[in-house]
């Protein structure tokens, strides 16, 4: 079923309706990390699904997404938007997570399709894929951004959701350390590139490292500056 911003079924008020722009959205949902997940309970939802991604922007590297559905007893302690936290901090609160989830689902998407079908569509399908790979049954999910077409139930889009709901901060967290899991592998795979410091981001020393070593098969070759390279070496006839 195809998610619609502010679709929560039963759930009319405003600050639900248009979480961004509600002039109590803010206190409520920044108050209690259960706000959103608590909502839709109290509509008849029980199995609640957070989604959230990690790695749109880099050069190098897939998008990664989690799928998480966390119990109500749930000890939230420390799980909060993956930006916000440490290295360390974010591994604890991974292993947590692993744990004490109802379930974990995970969807990774290299950059051969985030090419061929841009990065917005390749991460709508890691989203998906996280949830058909949840392994359990789901009612409602929650998304930190934009509205995902094509998802499995009823679903409510929260600009800054990995701020405010505790079911996406724990899907952020999961998604940013499975992503730099992957980014450490295809550092001792091509190490020339430090992808183990900057995780595939257009930091100086990758951009460099590009410039003199050239794209390697784990580059984004469609976005700047890959592509800027690629062409700058392509010769007349060899297209």
């Amino acid at each position: 079923m195809e998610g619609r911003e502010g679709l929560i079924c039963g759930l009319a008020d405003s600050e639900t309706r248009r979480p961004a722009d509600s002039p109590t959205h803010g206190l409520a949902a920044g108050a209690d990390p259960w706000f959103y997940e608590n909502r839709a309970r109290q509509q008849g939802h029980v199995n609640i699904v957070g989604v959230d991604e990690a790695g749109r922007g880099p050069l190098a590297g897939p998008v990664v997404a989690a799928a998480v559905m966390l119990p109500e007893s749930f000890d939230c302690a420390g799980i909060r938007d993956s930006k916000a936290m440490t290295p360390t901090e974010r591994e604890k609160a991974y292993d947590r997570l692993i744990g004490g989830a109802s379930a974990v689902g995970i969807g990774v998407i290299g950059p051969d399709v985030i090419d061929e079908i841009n990065i917005l569509r390749a991460t709508h399908r890691a989203m998906r894929a996280a949830l058909d790979d949840l392994g359990a049954e789901l009612d409602f999910i929650l998304i930190d951004g934009l509205p995902v077409p094509d998802l499995p139930a009823h679903s409510l889009a929260i600009v800054k959701g990995d701020s405010k709901s505790a079911s996406i901060m724990a899907a952020s967290i999961v998604a940013k350390v499975t992503r730099d899991r992957i980014m450490l592998d295809l550092d001792r795979a091509y190490p020339e590139y430090g992808f183990g410091s900057h995780k595939g981001y257009a930091t100086r020393a990758h951009i460099e490292a590009i410039d003199r070593c050239g794209p390697c098969p784990c580059h984004r070759k469609s976005f700047s500056p890959v592509s800027e390279r690629i062409a700058a070496c392509r010769l007349p006839g060899l297209e």
